[in-house]
């Protein structure tokens, strides 16, 4: 394997396969299994998940709800989704753990930042959820925030397309896939990599990130192992 420790996030969506709402459990399942073969590898492997699958906040706000109520509730989906993947990893033998920004000792430890890279370093797979524990801030941030506080050496963003366009490749079917990018040109140009805040942090901290199709079998052992199936962000890419 190219790393030796990783943050994996996973959009909540991800977790639907072709369900409209909630998690399927053979998708679930089948990330598991390929999240197994990192970790056999020698990967420490952290995971920061979404929950867009049951709740978005930004959605519940748009409708009317109190945008700090409604993202305290998206975090609370975070939460069902990391342990439902831990379950399925431990299902197989992996060991794990999950940590929230939002103290809830009765179903999972709180986030410490000692306790995280220990578990890491003893070969346990860390699920952050509940986001950062604050309103307004995306689990991409979250994602950059651990990222750097663990000290990954790179974000993978797995998500339903294989890599960045410099448009919407569902309504352009002329859209152009890069192959790389640095930060300068995603913030610049609004691409839709992660959000501003997240790209930053990154930027801020040299973490590269890798976006790549995660409904593609294997596609996370083929990210971690350094083929180029995605776009590829950092501080030094050419634009291609």
């Amino acid at each position: 394997m190219r790393y030796r420790r990783i943050l994996l996030k996973l959009s909540g969506e991800a977790l639907m396969g072709r369900l409209s709402y909630g998690i399927d459990p053979e998708v679930v399942q089948g990330i598991a299994r390929e999240i197994a073969e990192i970790v056999a590898g020698g990967v420490q492997t952290a995971i920061v998940v979404g929950g867009g699958n049951i709740f978005r906040g930004v959605k519940g706000a748009a409708a009317g709800m109190d945008r700090a109520t409604a993202d305290y509730i998206g975090m609370l989906a975070t939460v069902m989704n990391a342990m439902t993947l831990q379950d399925a990893l431990e299902q197989i033998g992996v060991a794990t753990r999950v940590q929230t920004a939002i103290s809830m000792q009765e179903v999972a430890e709180p986030y410490i930042r000692r306790r995280a890279m220990r578990h890491l370093e003893k070969g346990r797979v860390v699920i952050f959820a509940a986001g950062s524990g604050n309103p307004f801030f995306t689990t991409d941030t979250t994602a950059a925030l651990r990222a750097a506080e663990i000290d990954a050496e790179v974000v993978f963003k797995a998500t339903k397309v294989d890599g960045v366009y410099d448009a919407d490749p569902k309504l352009n079917p002329t859209a152009r896939r890069f192959e790389s990018l640095n930060y300068n040109h995603v913030l610049r140009h609004g691409l839709q990599v992660m959000d501003g805040t997240a790209i930053t942090l990154c930027q801020e901290n040299n973490i590269p990130i890798v976006v790549f199709d995660l409904s593609v079998a294997g596609n996370i052992c083929r990210a971690v192992q350094g083929e180029p199936i995605g776009t590829i962000v950092g501080g030094y890419c050419e634009i291609k």
